[in-house]
């Protein structure tokens, strides 16, 4: 089974950050820039928060906010949920939907090392099926 140490590694432990005193307009366009659906909110080195297009449209948009004006920290997940390198797609995709999340940041030990998606979780199950019907068909016509 693939762990998320697997992903890390292949996808890479970039990890895009704000600070939560930023703007909500500033996230938005530091997403858009790097063509990405959340931010980490770091605050002295430390993950504090996230920050998605999920919590812009409903903490912002929807509540008629400014954008400019309303800081990160107005309108991020104060309650980042976590994930460690050794555990598996499975386990990440029952912690995302019992928490109907879609980003768990990855901890190792007190550091973090990477943000995974449930996109990302998709695309490894669908290439473990593949390598498994792979080597199936290996199997039967050999």
């Amino acid at each position: 089974m693939t762990t998320v140490d697997q992903i890390l590694k292949h996808k890479g432990r970039k990890v895009h950050a704000i600070g939560p005193d930023d703007t909500v307009l500033d996230a938005i366009r530091k997403m858009a820039e790097r063509d990405v659906g959340s931010l980490i909110v770091v605050e002295g080195g430390r993950p504090i928060g996230i920050f998605t297009e999920r919590h812009y449209a409903r903490n912002v948009f929807l509540k008629g906010k400014s954008s400019p004006k309303t800081s990160v920290r107005h309108a991020m997940s104060d309650r980042p949920v976590f994930a460690l390198p050794e555990q598996t797609v499975t386990e990440c995709m029952a912690i995302m939907t019992k928490n109907k999340i879609r980003h768990l940041l990855v901890l190792d030990g007190e550091d973090l090392a990477g943000v995974i998606s449930i996109g990302d979780l998709v695309q490894s199950t669908i290439a473990d099926q593949k390598f498994s019907i792979e080597q199936l068909e290996h199997y039967i016509h050999s």
